[in-house]
């Protein structure tokens, strides 16, 4: 049986550990609790995020127990790592919501019965905590000197660090206490811009409780570049199909760079390393098959393989100049719009096909749109109700970005 640690390091996962070799001994001979965060500022994990679900995904297969943790109660703070400046802040109805939401969609990914794994939502014992008491037993044992020092606050010295930001820490750090102390939790897992985080969780458990526990993290889902992914030019990759169909999540990784297939088929699907790496040499044309493979894969594993069918069957039909519209991303609008008349470049940037009117401009100009198959040579052009035929019209952005409008 192979030691999930090893397969974790081979796929490319593992980027920080607090202790490498105990924690491969101890993920080699027990079923271990563990946990990872998620911060509920949307309703819906991205494609980025889905990495960590991808890591639980391994570890529960190997017969380790996930706890997916919930931020409600950090995510009144604001987490400062990674980031440059303060978040905005979000009502605490918008936080409950977005952390139900997020429970229910990672449970379809991972089995959280309470048994062989759980949900958690850490508002439950920050809410109710006494500041006093807490400051007292809890703060004593950070050294401000110490956290100053860490990468997620060097970063924000710069432009002003709040305290409310400083807290953080110290709250992230109390989760790890009490989750090893309801669950045995002795493991915390998160991406690397966490690892301030964890070494100051992995502490606070070992000089309250007198236990070792362990820290890992891992890496962002990055290009070669080293530039995020998930991101388009209209905004993150949902794994929500409300909000990314699965024609348009298949399409976005169907897209990616050559440089970037192996890694990522590595990542995001559970494939056989022989066959990644196989597939990740290809080269030519020939590394559009593998596109196709790890488009299908991942679209399979976030949406089922009849969904990611579809997607694969709507993609090919566009690549042959075929007409499977049934996949492609549409929108209704109202016809007296068009009575009107709309300016195409406005019309784009409101289907989220461009992020403004001047991305559209320059588009236009390099002949990169087309209305109904014909391409458009002046960005002045209004769509009117005669672009419309039987109350469709079909914008093509590039090669292979579509939209449809319905009126």
């Amino acid at each position: 049986m192979s030691n999930v640690y090893d397969i974790l390091m081979e796929r490319g996962f593992i980027e920080q550990a607090t202790h490498e070799d105990e924690i491969r001994e101890l993920l080699g001979k027990e079923s271990v609790t563990f946990y990872v965060g998620f911060d509920p500022t949307a309703d819906s994990l991205h494609v980025g995020h889905f990495i960590q679900v991808m890591v639980m995904m391994h570890m529960q297969k190997a017969g380790h127990k996930p706890i997916a943790l919930v931020g409600g109660g950090t995510a009144m703070v604001g987490d400062p790592s990674g980031k440059t400046e303060m978040r905005k802040m979000l009502t605490e109805a918008d936080i409950d919501h977005n952390a139900t939401s997020l429970k229910h969609q990672i449970s379809k990914y991972l089995d959280l019965d309470g048994e062989k794994g759980y949900a958690a939502n850490n508002k439950d014992w920050l809410k109710g905590l006494q500041y006093i008491d807490f400051i007292r037993d809890i703060g004593k044992h950070f050294s401000v000197n110490r956290m100053l020092t860490a990468e997620c606050f060097k970063s924000r010295l710069e432009k002003g660090l709040s305290f409310l930001e400083f807290n953080y820490m110290l709250m992230q750090s109390y989760d790890f206490l009490e989750l090893n102390r309801k669950y045995n939790c002795k493991l915390e897992m998160g991406g690397n811009d966490q690892w301030s985080n964890i070494l100051g969780g992995v502490d606070l458990v070992r000089r309250e409780e007198k236990k070792q526990v362990y820290g890992l993290t891992f890496k962002l889902l990055t290009t070669s570049e080293g530039k995020k992914m998930g991101k388009t030019e209209s905004g993150a990759v949902w794994i929500d199909p409300d909000k990314t169909s699965p024609f348009e999540l298949y399409q976005y990784l169907r897209n990616i760079d050559d440089a970037d297939v192996e890694n990522t088929l590595a990542l995001l699907t559970f494939l056989p390393m022989d066959e990644v790496r196989r597939l990740g040499s290809l080269e030519g044309s020939e590394i559009n098959k593998a596109k196709e493979i790890l488009a299908f894969e991942f679209t399979k594993i976030v949406h089922g393989e009849e969904e990611a069918k579809k997607a694969e069957k709507a993609a090919k039909a566009l690549f042959s100049g075929g007409v499977d519209m049934s996949n492609v991303p549409s929108t209704d609008m109202d016809k007296s719009i068009f009575e009107a008349g709309i300016g195409l470049l406005g019309l784009m940037t409101d289907l989220g096909l461009t992020s403004s009117n001047g991305e559209a401009r320059r588009l236009v100009k390099q002949g990169g749109v087309s209305v109904n198959d014909k391409q458009i040579t002046d960005f002045r052009k209004e769509i009117t109700i005669e672009d419309f035929e039987d109350g469709k019209l079909m914008i093509r952005k590039g090669k292979k970005k579509y939209h449809q409008v319905k009126i």
